[in-house]
Formats: C-alpha cells, structure tokens, sequence
C-alpha cells in the first residue's frame, strides 16, 4: 500500500509529504521512511504495529472494536460497488493483519526521518510494550501516549488528536 500511496503522490506531482496514519496508515506512514525516505518529511503514527506480534489477541473481545466492525460495515453496505462483499473483504483484512506487516529493530534502526509514535493509553488492538518498541527502535522517534483514548482517538477525543499531531508537524 504503501507504493500506492507514492503512485498518487506522483501523479498530483507531490514530491513530499508529511504522512499522518492510523493504524494500517501508520504502517504505510512507517514502511514510506524505509523504502522512499526522500518522499517523507515527517511520519505520524498512530497505533502501528511493524510485525504481527505487535496486535493483541484478545482485540475481537473489545465492545469498541466490535461496535467499530458493525460501523464499518453498514458503511461498506452504503458506499460500496459491492455492498455485499463486507465478509470477504473483512476476512482479507483479518487475514492481512494476522500475517503483516514483518519488519525487524535493524528495519526501524534505519529510519532517518522525524517520527512522532504515538497511541492511546486504552488501545484495544496493538500492545503498548510494541508501541514502546517502535519509538526505541526508531532513532529519535518521540513516543506521544495519548491520556483517556484508545484505538479511535480521533474520533473519541479529535481536539487533543489534532493538537498533538499538529505540534508535531510544526516542530523540528
């Protein structure tokens, strides 16, 4: 996903960019640093995780995730070409997260550019001891923890999500 992301930002001849993602974003955000480094000017990442083992097992228990699914769906139902197609493509992407991401400390030892690691003290899908991985791993990474949130931050408190993610990208 990620060179798709560097294929749209070549074709609105965007040369670089600061990446914000959440979740499977913060991924794209993070694999952009390692393999097109001059594309990135900064890297916000919210509730990554850089290998399978970065997920809690017990996400599929969480009223929230759960609540977030049935969203998800009704909304792929509504919007969707294929509004039919909610089960397969939901059981790709619970397959996608089960087996990707695979990247090593040497991987993010690699990273050059600025990146803010950040997630919610609450969240139900990655496991805080990897989001304190990452910012280890990550030379000069900033590790931002955000107070009362989880997995949904932007939606569950937006004024301290966009506060925290803009003075980020107006630093440094």
């Amino acid at each position: 996903m990620a060179s798709d992301v560097v294929a749209v930002m070549d074709a609105l001849k965007v040369r670089r960019a600061a990446i914000v993602g959440w979740s499977d974003g913060a991924i794209i955000g993070l694999v952009m640093a390692l393999r097109d480094p001059v594309r990135v000017t900064k890297v916000f990442a919210f509730a990554a995780n850089m290998d399978p083992g970065g997920v809690r097992t017990d996400v599929g228990n969480s009223p929230v995730f759960s609540r977030y699914d049935t969203e998800a769906a009704s909304a792929y139902a509504r919007l969707s070409p294929t509004p039919d197609d909610f089960p397969a493509f939901s059981a790709a992407i619970e397959t996608m997260w089960a087996t990707e991401p695979h990247y090593t400390s040497a991987d993010l030892a690699r990273i050059a550019t600025p990146v803010a690691i950040v997630d919610g003290d609450h969240d139900e899908a990655i496991k805080r001891e990897h989001t304190e991985y990452l910012a280890r791993s990550i030379p000069e990474a900033r590790l931002i923890i955000l107070p009362g949130v989880s997995h949904f931050a932007m939606l569950q408190d937006p004024p301290l999500f966009n506060a925290v993610m803009l003075r980020f990208l107006r630093d440094r």
